[in-house]
């Protein structure tokens, strides 16, 4: 099977970072294609970059499922990598296989690895964002956002103390606010999830791998998702302007 993963940004090496932890997490026989649009932000930090990811994001997503339907390979399913879950339920509108954000992924993930679980994001302005997502995926109750307060680009950089500021935040999670598991709150994260998860003796889930698993389940007992109701695939109509060429 081959599964897309969709870097919503336009940061090519994120994406290649992005890559690199779905293929360690996919099955042999697994195929990973990780793109990314090329318009669009260069990082996704609040409201104001997520509603202007969506277009790339859903260009990038018909076109690799244009080409995939005529080389006669159906993607498996798609994962959204940023963890705002960037357009999710608009690329479940148009995507013909299932579509995992890897918010929902790694929420839902960690929920079933102890009572309570934090969530260690980049920027403070995003913690309001996937509190929403967090009352949205029901796990409120089970879970408080922190923040590390480093940019998401400065996770590439190792000379940015952006690793020293994540795991700072990870020990506060744990021991103030009772946190039994942690969730890396970027996909920018990936490649560290393994290293805190040994350095801190506890579940580290990375969403970019718990998305490409669940995808890989679904597609093993040939779930899709359903096309009635909100779902369905968008109505045919006119679009203006520079959106002309989203119509459906």
């Amino acid at each position: 099977m081959e599964i897309l993963v969709v870097n919503p940004n336009t940061t090519a090496s994120m994406t290649a970072r992005i890559a690199a932890a779905a293929r360690a997490a996919a099955a042999p026989a697994t195929r990973i294609l990780a793109v990314n649009p090329t318009m669009g932000p260069a990082s996704i930090e609040g409201y104001y970059d997520e509603a202007l990811a969506v277009p790339g994001l859903l260009e990038e997503i018909t076109r690799r499922e244009r080409e995939a339907a005529r080389a006669g390979t159906p993607l498996a399913g798609t994962v959204i990598a940023c963890f705002d879950d960037v357009g999710l339920d608009a690329a479940r509108c148009v995507a013909s296989g299932p579509v995992v954000g890897i918010c929902e992924a790694a929420m839902q993930t960690a929920s079933l690895l102890g009572g309570s679980f934090g969530v260690v994001t980049t920027l403070r302005r995003s913690v309001p964002a996937l509190e929403r997502l967090a009352q949205r995926y029901g796990m409120a109750g089970r879970c408080r956002v922190r923040a590390a307060d480093v940019p998401v680009l400065a996770l590439e950089d190792p000379a940015s103390g952006a690793l020293e500021r994540l795991r700072a935040e990870i020990a506060r999670s744990l021991d103030e606010d009772g946190a039994e598991s942690i969730v890396l709150g970027c996909a920018g994260m990936a490649d560290l999830a393994r290293a805190l998860r040994d350095e801190f003796d506890v579940p580290v889930v990375d969403g970019v791998s718990a998305a490409v698993k669940l995808v890989e389940g679904l597609a093993a007992l040939g779930l899709r998702t359903s096309k009635r109701g909100g779902y369905a695939h968008p109505l045919s109509k006119a679009y203006a302007g520079m959106l002309e060429g989203f119509a459906p």
